[in-house]
């Protein structure tokens, strides 16, 4: 049943982004974007009064855009407040007016607080005419705020509709949510709950919070919907076993602190509940906003090839293989057996051919054994086969699907360190790495290289061809330099190594190569030692010698089952990293010798390759690498 609802998902998804790409939809999606937009944020209110937020997203847009929605603007007022919401068409013309007039010309890009003033002056005038000459009461305090949310929501769309930055996206959701509390297509559905259950569910957590304070603003419920909100968010954050518990969150959220506060109003459990459900068709809690500009169109186009490579790899799990046709191989064995036997007419055995023979051919029960037991035995091979063809065929499918994922988070990571590329980090450790090795042939099979990664990465990687000569050196080199380029490149450890796995895999070369690769942050001095078949490794200290890891199978022996261990440790004060090959005894070396931390790198590398080195029977590589504090050591 999961996987048919997520299947059901996934289809969804591409039947909106298909509806996307047709240029007829696209056109009237975009008209009733725009003129909707304009009708339903008309409806918005503040203590029961109507608010000139449609005339702040008017003033925001320019050209066409402006006049759907003015358009939809003048008609959404009278169609939400009646008479009372005449004003609301003069804010919605007068903006239109200016959107027109003034939005396009060069001072108003010189001036970006120019529309904004002169939607609070219209405001203003229009305010006071309406209290002068038609009678309408308005308290002071009512009519300064309006005169305030005219400008600042001219700020606010301007903002969102030029520069999409994430916090005017959430203060924009925040107000969406507002103005469509006020519609209710069906009894006791509103849209404003339906709208706050999807960003409980898919939006970052301001963006929750935002909505479920449009909703306390708009006063359509006793219940405190900001705290709902907020609620839902942290229990969508809950690794539930069932992916429906998640969509759910925001009712269930809302049931929980109605029963603490008191207040009972099942109103918004239906649009709470509808809405989490919608949520599973939009994206997953944005973190980073998507900003225009020279790095923001960057930025963008990194973060839709994301999209592109994630989607790519779900298409690629929803498309099933066929199944192997047991039954036709088995019609084929009963044509070949049965076919030219005299017999065959009035046989009475054929009915007895049932495909679980193609597993055990001994049991076939049949006056000529001679003539069907080697047709299925035959069979039976002929079905091992295509087993393992299949089998091999998901191993490509599950390893193309692993890039696709990788690539997507690659280019995600770009994304978000696309604004910060020209900030450095500060080093607060050098690093001093020393490596030594002994082959049994010329060509040694160990390959260590040490080398800067991203930011203020260090990596130092051991990489040991199994066995001995050049067809071990070969490989030892070849999987270096894969890692290298990918690592350099800024891929996380963990991809780079699952994707070495993949190729390992897919060229059956299982076990050709151990990796052992150490990832130091010379900022904070911590370390990560990733070890994929490689030997423990050693961390010495003052107080003696510490193992890490363990031995475990080395990668390309296959693309899901086989993983890397990582570990984790401080080399903050001093403590000495040693990376071991299988040819080095480290714990011999390590009790026979008298080390210290603080000698030279080169000498406890020389030493434990002297002292640990066995019968030559394998290449042995040692590598040592300690921090050293730049400045002040740390406290």
């Amino acid at each position: 049943m999961m996987v048919s609802v997520e299947t059901y998902l996934r289809r969804g998804q591409r039947t909106l982004k298909r509806w996307v790409l047709d240029p007829r939809v696209r056109t009237l999606g975009v008209v009733l974007g725009y003129g909707g937009s304009g009708f339903l944020l008309s409806g918005a209110s503040l203590g029961g009064a109507a608010m000139p937020l449609a005339m702040g997203l008017v003033c925001g847009a320019t050209g066409w855009r402006a006049l759907l929605l003015g358009l939809g603007a003048m008609v959404g007022y009278p169609a939400f407040w009646g008479p009372a919401g005449s004003q609301g068409v003069v804010w919605s013309a007068a903006a239109l007016l200016l959107a027109l007039m003034v939005g396009s010309r060069e001072e108003s890009r010189h001036m970006p607080l120019m529309l904004p003033v002169l939607g609070s002056f219209f405001t203003a005038v229009t305010g006071l005419i309406f209290q002068v000459f038609l009678k309408e009461d308005v308290k002071p305090e009512l009519y300064f705020l309006r005169i305030a949310l005219a400008g600042l929501s001219a700020v606010l769309f301007t903002q969102v509709l030029s520069c999409r930055d994430v916090i005017a996206d959430w203060m924009a959701q925040g107000v969406g949510v507002l103005a469509l509390a006020q519609v209710s297509p069906l009894p006791g559905l509103g849209l404003g709950y339906l709208a706050a259950g999807v960003l409980g569910v898919s939006g970052a957590f301001p963006a929750a919070a935002l909505a479920g304070l449009g909703l306390d603003l708009a006063q359509v419920t006793k219940v405190p919907m900001t705290a709902v909100l907020c609620v839902a968010y942290f229990l969508g954050m809950i690794p539930f076993g069932r992916r429906w518990q998640h969509y759910a969150a925001p009712g269930f959220a809302c049931l929980a602190v109605m029963a603490v506060s008191g207040i009972w109003d099942t109103s918004p459990l239906p649009g709470l509940f509808l809405g989490g459900a919608l949520g599973a068709l939009a994206p997953r809690r944005p973190q980073t906003g998507r900003r225009r500009g020279e790095t923001g169109v960057a930025q963008v186009r990194l973060e839709l090839g994301a999209e592109v490579m994630a989607a790519t790899a779900g298409l690629l799990l929803e498309e099933e293989l066929p199944p192997i046709d047991r039954e036709a191989i088995l019609e084929k064995v009963r044509w070949r057996a049965c076919g030219n036997c005299s017999a065959r007419r009035t046989c009475l055995d054929q009915g007895k051919l049932t495909p679980e023979l193609l597993d055990n051919p001994l049991d076939a029960d049949c006056r000529k054994a001679g003539r069907l037991i080697p047709e299925l035995r035959r069979a039976q091979d002929q079905l091992r086969l295509m087993q393992a063809d299949r089998q091999r065929r998901l191993e490509y499918r599950a390893a193309l699907m692993q890039q696709y994922r990788f690539l997507a988070a690659y280019l995600r990571g770009l994304s978000d360190r696309l604004p910060r590329r020209g900030e450095s980090s500060e080093l607060s450790f050098r690093i001093e790495v020393s490596a030594r090795s002994r082959g049994k042939d010329r060509a040694n099979g160990d390959r260590c290289i040490a080398f800067s990664g991203a930011a203020a990465t260090y990596f130092v990687l051991l990489c040991d061809g199994m066995g001995t000569g050049l067809g071990a050196a070969q490989e030892g080199q070849t999987a270096a330099g894969l890692l290298r380029q990918m690592l350099c490149a800024g891929f996380p450890p963990e991809h780079a190594l699952g994707s070495l796995n993949s190729l390992l895999t897919l060229e059956g070369r299982g076990g050709a190569v151990t990796v052992d690769l150490a990832e130091v942050s010379l900022d904070t001095g911590l370390a990560r030692i990733f070890k994929w078949g490689a030997a423990p490794s050693w961390c010495l200290t003052r107080r003696g010698a510490e193992k890490i890891g363990t031995a475990t199978p080395p990668p390309g022996l296959s693309v899901s089952d086989c993983h890397e261990t990582v570990e984790k440790l401080s080399l903050r004060r001093g403590e000495v990293l040693i990376l071991l090959s299988d040819g080095v005894d480290g714990e011999g070396a390590l009790r026979l010798s008298d080390l210290t931390p603080d000698a030279p790198p080169g000498e406890l590398a020389a030493e434990i390759l002297e002292k640990g080195r066995g019968a030559g029977e394998d290449d042995a590589t040692v590598a040592v690498l300690r921090l050293r504090p730049i400045g002040p050591g740390p406290s």
